[in-house]
């Protein structure tokens, strides 16, 4: 279950300047809590499930199964 960056270089700068502006809480998010925290609780979840393949929430990374 590899997790990998979004093949789209620019949207991986975009994300990443979003990043460190917000101090690694995920840019597409509104609150600034633990759960949101880059890798956030919802795609670490996500990993753990061996049935997911698919982008985070803000498309940064990729699962494959």
């Amino acid at each position: 279950m590899p997790v990998t960056l979004n093949p789209d270089a620019e949207m991986v700068r975009v994300i990443k300047e979003g990043l460190e502006r917000t101090g690694g809480y995920c840019p597409c998010r509104t609150q600034r809590t633990e759960e949101y925290h880059c890798i956030c609780k919802e795609f670490r979840e996500q990993i753990n499930d061996p049935s997911f393949e698919g982008f985070c929430h803000c498309m940064l990374y990729y699962k494959s199964k």
